[in-house]
């Protein structure tokens, strides 16, 4: 263990990180004033490090420094934001291999995924440094005769709040289209993985960004959290999570009346039908699921397979599940690592314990490794989609594979949750296809194919996985507010007491 801390602190050095676990405040690292938070290695199940919460006093003068930045930043030309970014997107680039590392060690996470996400982040800065000089309003053919315009403003101050399943990838994600949009950002990752969204901010201001615009605060929702939302400075609430957090967090924003845009769980529904490849399908199938350890809100947790190959399909995938190496993080042989932390260990364990009791057989592997907070690959079938495990998100590597009869019969069954966020479809048949793409209740689906994402594309859904979009152009409409502004050019004004016609 002593070695893992080693290379905690090795890695903490090289990113300039300090000593310690510290908030990233107006651009310098603050030790917080309270409880004591415990960072835990997944893998060797033991503490790598501790550090105090932030705090509310903290909280505040991150949600103040924003403020302050923010209006030199809004003032810069688009063009000058846009060439920051750039710099941003090459330094991260060039601090890749630290990142990765650290964010492994750190969140479970194996390097070879680590390394992709750290890629990500970088090309979600360079797209929308691209944007940033190409956010504008439009002109509107009023009857009236005025000259009727829009402008799209920057909201301000963003608190945004990230998970600890992909840390670094969702600070990106969010950090990038706020800053472009002309806003500070005030930013809360998980208190069980924050250290790489401090490295992250740490490293865009080496390569411009000014001091202050966006903070990080290194502590707990109860109290750090709480205390920026209800921040005056705050104009808008961004939370990627659970759904029984996400309504704590938008119950508070509408309280202090303010918008919020929640990115929550999934329970989505992988539909195979008998004329696909289903060797395709397989492979699909378990990259749905297991990779990640199936610590993805996207994650494939319900494969729905037609009744004629369902026998054949769960065979291929228990099969496969043998063949997929778990082990250390910072392996590069690891495909699949710990689950991040003990809580969720805890919860998956007892989510397959329960589904084995309600009736379900549970098909997975012993052979694990000695250390972490490992969950193998595992199959349930004999379950219907009313089970709690059909209806509950895990959030581990366990997929419900249930039967269905036909197209109607999938579509019904896939629709019969309180989830709305992703979902796919496996067919040979195109016109299936796009009835089944449209007729599913998800914010993102895929045909044969799986968990294809990109900065470019919009992302995010309804029901209990929450509202707004997260990427693409509609994450800049999320972070700007429309103006409109309305010019009377005539010799003489057009004035009515009450509305001009």
């Amino acid at each position: 263990m002593s070695d893992r801390r080693e290379i905690l602190n090795s890695l903490m050095q090289e990113l300039d990180l300090g000593g310690g676990v510290c908030s990233l405040v107006n651009g310098a690292l603050r030790q917080g004033a309270g409880a004591a938070i415990t960072l835990e290695d997944p893998y060797a199940r033991s503490e790598l490090t501790s550090y105090p919460d932030c705090g509310v006093d903290l909280a505040g003068e991150a949600c103040e420094a924003a403020d302050a930045a923010q209006k030199t930043w809004a003032q810069l030309s688009a063009a000058a934001r846009g060439d920051v970014m750039q710099e941003i997107a090459r330094a991260v680039t060039s601090q890749a291999a630290p990142l990765a590392q650290l964010e492994a060690l750190v969140a479970g996470k194996p390097i070879r995924d680590a390394r992709v996400e750290v890629a990500k982040v970088a090309e979600m800065f360079r797209y929308y440094a691209g944007w940033a000089d190409k956010i504008h309003g439009e002109v509107i053919p009023v009857p009236s005769g005025h000259l009727n315009y829009t402008l799209r403003e920057p909201l301000g101050v963003v608190f945004q709040i990230t998970p600890w399943n992909a840390p670094i990838f969702t600070a990106g994600w969010q950090i990038a289209p706020a800053i472009c949009a002309g806003n500070g950002v005030v930013i809360k990752p998980s208190e069980l993985t924050p250290l790489t969204t401090v490295a992250l901010v740490r490293i865009a201001e080496g390569a411009g960004l000014p001091r202050g615009l966006v903070n990080v605060l290194c502590g707990l929702g109860p109290t750090t959290g709480q205390a920026a939302i209800q921040h005056p400075a705050v104009r808008k609430v961004i939370f990627v999570g659970s759904p029984e957090t996400g309504r704590r967090v938008a119950m508070t924003a509408a309280e202090a009346l303010k918008p919020a845009v929640l990115e929550l769980g999934g329970k989505s529904a992988n539909i195979v039908f008998a004329d696909a490849n289903l060797e395709h399908a397989c492979l699909g199938a378990q990259a749905a699921i297991f990779s990640g350890a199936g610590q993805s809100c996207v994650a494939g947790s319900r494969l729905l397979v037609q009744r004629s190959v369902h026998a054949e399909l769960t065979q291929m995938i228990s099969e496969g599940m043998n063949s997929i190496t778990l082990g250390d993080p910072l392996d590069d042989a690891t495909e699949i690592g710990p689950i991040s932390n003990g809580r969720q260990y805890a919860h998956i364990q007892s989510m397959i314990a329960n589904a084995a009791t309600g009736g379900a057989a549970v098909q997975t592997r012993t052979d694990l490794p000695k250390e972490g907070y490992f969950v193998p690959p595992t199959l349930l079938t004999g379950l219907g989609n009313s089970a709690e495990a059909a209806q509950t998100e895990i959030f581990g590597p366990v997929v419900t594979a249930i039967p269905f009869d036909d197209e109607e019969d999938a579509i019904a069954i896939a629709n019969d949750t309180e989830f709305g966020l992703a979902g796919a479809v496996w067919t040979r048949d195109l016109g299936r296809a796009h009835r089944v793409s449209a007729a599913v209740r998800a914010g993102t689906f895929w045909i044969n194919s799986y968990k294809a994402i990109h900065v470019s594309s919009p992302f995010g859904g309804s029901l209990s996985s929450g509202w707004g979009r997260s990427s693409g152009t509609d994450a800049l409409m999320e972070y700007t507010s429309p103006k409109a502004i309305w010019l009377d050019s005539g010799e003489v004004p057009k004035i009515a007491f009450g509305y001009v016609s």
